[in-house]
């Protein structure tokens, strides 16, 4: 028999020839070596407020994971079956094959109920972190351009992450989402004229119908998350290339980016957040019960959840329909219900169309079309935060409102006095946190001036020859100093009062120089040196604009 031919051994230098003749084979087709090289060397700021983004998209992750997960045992039909399950309170109750199969994740599907809770806790989380994120952007101006598309797909991002949740939070056919489902129903009728078409479109027929859970399931599994995963790649792909802003610092400036590249230390530090986000999402999850369902039970339209609550992000649609008084209106053989219509169909479609058009807004007011790549500082801009504060307080108003019967029960409070204080705050305490956040942001600037001018003190003082005791001061660092100094204040526009334009544009332009005016005269002027504001406009001039002085800013 003859012996088998033993195979030589490939020498290291033929290796090398041959993976690098394929590796360019395969670079020739697919850009891949080029695309590689950028992702690789891109810098991310590496302060802690620029992670809220990434704890949206972790998040979002988890979601799409467990979501997979229960999908394989979820059925969405409406047809009704007795129960005869692990759980023993509801036996022989009739309930649909949603509830049913929502039941049977929770207690017979082996870790079912913790998937199922971590899917509940990573929606809430996902809404949190992407409003979180939104008001990093507003309030540090990261909106301004070149980002302005940037915003519009955040702010649709977070619209279409409310349908979602509310989406999946309905599927379940209980009690709970039975009763929000109603109160969406009430919502459809009360648009004039088509609000009956929507209700019959959405639930099939009369309430509650058949079709409405086999029709949300395809949008909440299927056409909501392919829309949120698409632009959520579009959102990162303008990150990729607009780059990051940056907080201004030594060394940084509107023309760079200062932080870490992406490999291997940002890869390393974004992949211990997401591991940390799905931790402490499984710990919640574990430790924290979020929609018993087998509480509330199977829905039924002649009964309503006692202290019914939906989540956090759509508290504040409940607190308004709760604090609008229920007026309707006989016009043209139609019954307007202005309670539904304006609380649930004009306020968040104002909301909405307000947060869109705030960046285009705020460029229009300030007259100033450049880059800018350095976040501002929230005091430097005292109206903007003003009215970030503002905006915040009005809506945890209606969150508080939205469970006013809770607050009424614990603290044995009437309900009708609550409901009208309820009423007054919305209104007051916005307007009181306006003027204070306004008047907070004024007074760091004058604490400011006065570090730049004096310096900080030291806790020591010195004793004159008269006796006489005076603090003494030291000058403040050169980083800080450097901080202070790079602010962007635009100056207000000025009325130019053209006589040759017409009266409609007379009256605009007059409008435009007063709103800028108010928006942009609180300001304390810092004492600033031919030298520093030299040093402070290279340090704003971006991309597209000179690296000069211009005319003194703040």
């Amino acid at each position: 028999m003859r012996a088998g031919r033993r195979c030589r051994p490939v020498p290291e230098s033929r290796r090398g020839k041959r993976a690098a003749r394929a590796a360019g084979a395969l670079d020739e087709r697919l850009p891949l070596a080029e695309l590689t090289r950028g992702v690789l060397r891109k810098v991310f700021p590496d302060h802690w407020s620029f992670l809220l983004g990434e704890l949206a998209l972790y998040s979002f992750a988890v979601l799409l994971l467990t979501g997979v997960y229960l999908s394989l045992f979820f059925d969405p039909s409406m047809r009704e079956t007795p129960y005869q399950g692990s759980y023993e309170p509801l036996h022989g109750v009739l309930m649909s094959q949603a509830y049913l199969s929502t039941l049977r994740i929770s207690f017979d599907v082996r870790g079912g109920l913790l998937i199922r809770q971590i899917h509940h806790w990573a929606a809430i989380v996902f809404l949190a972190a992407i409003g979180a994120h939104m008001l990093r952007v507003f309030l540090t101006g990261a909106f301004r351009r070149p980002r302005e598309l940037n915003w519009v797909i955040g702010v649709t991002l977070f619209l279409l992450a409310m349908l979602e949740g509310f989406a999946g939070y309905s599927l379940p056919d209980d009690l709970l989402s039975g009763t929000g489902l109603r109160i969406a129903q009430g919502v459809m009728l009360s648009v004039p004229v088509i609000g009956t078409y929507l209700s019959c479109f959405a639930f099939g027929g009369e309430f509650p119908g058949q079709d409405i859970v086999p029709r949300l399931y395809p949008v909440h599994v299927l056409l909501v998350p392919g829309l949120l995963l698409g632009l959520v790649t579009v959102h990162l792909l303008l990150v990729f290339h607009l780059k990051h802003t940056h907080w201004a610092g030594p060394g940084r400036t509107a023309r760079n980016v200062v932080g870490l590249p992406f490999f291997p230390q940002y890869l390393a530090k974004s992949g211990g957040l997401f591991f940390t986000v799905f931790g402490v999402l499984a710990a919640l999850a574990a430790v924290a019960q979020v929609n018993p369902i087998w509480v509330y039970g199977p829905y039924r339209a002649d009964l309503v959840s006692d202290g019914s609550q939906p989540d956090w992000y759509i508290g504040f649609l409940e607190g308004a329909l709760r604090l609008m008084p229920g007026v309707e209106t006989r016009l043209w053989g139609h019954t307007v219900s202005w309670n539904p219509l304006v609380t649930a169909v004009l306020m968040p479609g104002l909301l909405f169309t307000v947060l869109y058009a705030y960046p285009f807004f705020e460029r229009w007011i300030t007259g100033d079309t450049g880059e800018r790549h350095l976040c501002d500082r929230p005091r430097d801009r005292p109206v903007r935060t003003a009215l970030g504060a503002a905006a915040l307080s009005w809506y945890a108003v209606l969150l508080l409102a939205g469970a006013q019967d809770i607050l009424a029960f614990l603290f044995a409070l009437p309900l009708p006095p609550l409901t009208w204080t309820l009423r007054a705050a919305l209104f007051a305490v916005p307007a009181a946190v306006f003027w204070l956040t306004r008047r907070l942001c004024l007074a760091l600037q004058s604490h400011e001036r006065e570090l730049l001018t004096d310096g900080a003190e030291t806790g020591l003082a010195v004793q004159d020859a008269e006796g006489a005791f005076h603090p003494r001061y030291e000058a403040l660092p050169p980083g800080e100093r450097y901080t202070m100094l790079a602010r962007d204040l635009p100056a207000p526009l000025e009325y130019d009062g053209d006589p040759t334009r017409s009266l409609p544009r007379r009256a605009l332009s007059r409008t435009r120089a007063a709103v800028s005016v108010w928006f942009h005269r609180d300001r304390v002027p810092y004492p600033l040196t031919p030298e520093q504001r030299r040093k402070a406009a290279a340090t704003l001039a971006g991309p597209d604009r000179p690296e000069d002085p211009g005319p003194p800013r703040g």
